[in-house]
């Protein structure tokens, strides 16, 4: 006889617990004030438009820094949670202590527009996952995703796996 699944409340506070866990280990995520929206497995990140972003008052524009921080947060944050996912799912993930998080190798952005004032979304995709090395391409948007305003690459080293030290 099959064990009756979990009630999707318990399901879905532990995923949210796993995401506030991630999220709340990276600073610059409280600092640009950057919130991640949740579907199931996929993350979309948020960045509020704050006056404090705005890089050129002239244009105004946002700041190619912020864009590119924004960027590198949720290429981090999608593959974190990617590695992590079964094991959040599992309730295996310890929801204490600071998650192992990748470290950049190399992030390259693209800005292929200026970034209006106002609020901006992005979406990453893991490309690969080995035992040593990722990579991450992330899209930036504001009003239509089909048009993004910047996108990047990114390389990751990846964390030893928990019990492991660091070579």
């Amino acid at each position: 006889m099959r064990t009756p699944p979990e009630p999707v409340h318990v399901v879905k506070s532990r995923r949210e617990a796993g995401l506030a866990w991630l999220t709340g280990s990276i600073p610059y995520v409280q600092f640009l004030g950057i919130r991640f929206d949740r579907r199931g497995d996929e993350l979309t990140a948020h960045l509020p438009f704050d006056d404090s972003l705005i890089g050129n008052p002239m244009l105004p524009a946002l700041h190619g820094g912020a864009t590119a921080a924004f960027l590198e947060v949720t290429a981090i944050t999608e593959l974190a949670w990617t590695v992590l996912w079964e094991d959040i799912e599992a309730g295996r993930a310890p929801l204490d202590g600071v998650p192992p998080l990748p470290k950049t190798i190399s992030f390259t952005v693209d800005f292929l527009r200026s970034g209006l004032p106002r609020d901006a979304y992005a979406r990453a995709r893991v490309n690969r996952v080995g035992r040593r090395y990722a990579s991450v391409h992330v899209e930036a948007w504001q009003d239509n995703r089909a048009r993004p305003h910047a996108m990047a690459t990114g390389h990751f080293l990846m964390p030893p796996p928990p019990g492991q030290p660091a070579e």
